[in-house]
């Protein structure tokens, strides 16, 4: 790629850095965690299960190699289970989230700019390092570092855009050959990848879009990269436009330093087994809604529309079906905790409708406000709790160092909605007592 030039008050011209994004991808990330403290399932086929432990949403190698989709029930594999010993891991959200702060933490040491794009991605600004190390040899003792200090394994991809970054990281991956790093900044290996490369692969555009894209001739990344940009915008969107461009070397995605601001948080659960009590909804939407407060005093922003929503199964023909839904505005955006279980015990309570067997229910918090920039009614006589601020930072700096310290009545100790977690593994980084014993 030709760098950009600027003009040098000195006289003369300056070239500017080449830009170079790179995507860092941990490897099957869920099942990987899950053999970090499980030497023995080095070689193993393993898979982690969805919520109530229903579908494979994680496989490692060997799992795939076995035929395991994405998604696939677990019922619908027991025999394969049973015949491979392949080892079955209900979701440990708190393990996967602790090693991908730890994966990030690595990545952050080591690199000028990181943007989190996922639990287990990151995109990392490396523009100008090319001038003072082979970008090849910085991925791989990056890979490296990760690997000795986490224990997981990832793929490196590097491009002039974020969207060939994505695609060096696909290629990273499928290519053993590769060795887990791939440079794209070269406009003849960029050609090279996007012609072998199907065009539903390329990040954005996936399957649906990739069946019209087929039917108009445009079947790998090339021939959308090389496809006229009026006609794709025209015919698709200046999405996809955008996303062509990239294909060709043109940055149009920036790097985000800042996460953006959620403008919903929404907090939901299938339940373990059907409940058909008001008192068992309560208690469910009661925990949901304490774990939305706390996220929303984590983005440090207070809400001032509380949705709560139930609904029995859908698929089940056999038995009467409901679902509904119902949101209240409060006079006053708040974070505490205590102002909102007071709503959403009033919303089930409206919802709520006995003889159906329920089978999942969440909380939303909407129309958010930072502390303190609401401007109230002239006629408002609503006054926040006195010391909420400091009483919800107390439980939450309580509840991080062990989940469920401090818990509301609200919630109840003995519940029937739980989600199946059967095969949950320890929470070996979080809990002091599954912290593994050298014997």
């Amino acid at each position: 790629m030709a760098c950009a030039e600027a003009s040098n008050p000195s006289g003369g011209s300056t070239k500017k850095p080449a830009q170079c994004f790179a995507l860092i991808d941990c490897n099957n990330f869920y099942a990987s965690c899950e053999r970090l403290f499980r030497p023995d399932l080095k070689y193993k086929p393993v898979i982690v299960a969805s919520n109530n432990d229903g579908c494979a949403v994680a496989r490692s190698a060997e799992a795939k190699a076995l035929g395991i989709k994405m998604g696939t029930p677990i019922f619908k594999i027991e025999d394969l289970i049973r015949q491979h010993d392949v080892q079955v891991f209900s979701s440990n959200y708190a393990l996967y989230a602790d090693i991908s702060n730890r994966v990030m933490t690595t990545i952050e040491g080591m690199v000028p700019k990181l943007e989190v794009y996922s639990i287990d991605e990151a995109f990392a600004d490396l523009s100008g390092l090319s001038s003072v190390v082979s970008l090849e040899a910085f991925a791989s003792e990056l890979r490296d570092k990760i690997e000795r200090w986490v224990g997981i394994r990832t793929c490196v991809g590097m491009a002039p855009t974020k969207t060939l970054a994505k695609l060096a990281n696909y290629g990273a991956k499928k290519y053993a050959k590769t060795g887990g790093v791939v440079d794209l900044t070269s406009e003849t290996r960029q050609r090279k990848l996007m012609a072998i490369t199907p065009v539903d692969e390329v990040w954005g555009v996936g399957r649906k879009l990739s069946k019209r894209l087929n039917a108009m001739g445009i079947g790998t990344a090339l021939q959308l990269a090389d496809a006229d940009l009026k006609t794709v915008r025209k015919t698709f969107s200046v999405v996809l436009e955008r996303t062509a461009r990239e294909l060709r070397g043109e940055s149009c995605l920036a790097m985000d330093d800042i996460a953006p601001t959620k403008q919903q948080i929404v907090v939901s659960r299938s339940f373990g087994s059907p409940v058909e009590t008001l008192d068992s909804i309560e208690s469910a939407v009661a925990s949901f809604i304490v774990r939305a407060a706390e996220k929303l005093r984590y983005e440090g922003q207070c809400a001032k529309q509380v949705t709560v929503f139930m609904r029995t199964n859908p698929f089940n023909q056999t038995h009467a079906q409901y679902s509904n839904t119902t949101t209240s505005t409060l006079s006053l955006p708040t974070q505490d905790t205590r102002e909102l279980l007071g709503v959403t015990q009033a919303l089930c309570q409206r919802l709520f409708r006995p003889g159906y067997r329920y089978t999942k229910a969440g909380v939303m918090l909407t129309d958010f406000y930072q502390p303190g920039v609401f401007q109230p009614s002239l006629f408002a006589v609503h006054e926040p709790k006195p010391k909420s601020q400091e009483l919800m930072a107390v439980l939450d700096a309580l509840n991080q160092q062990q989940t469920g310290t401090l818990f509301f009545a609200s919630q109840k100790t003995k519940t029937d909605w739980h989600m199946k977690r059967e095969r949950l593994s320890p929470a070996y980084t979080t809990r002091w007592a599954d912290i593994p014993k050298a014997r």
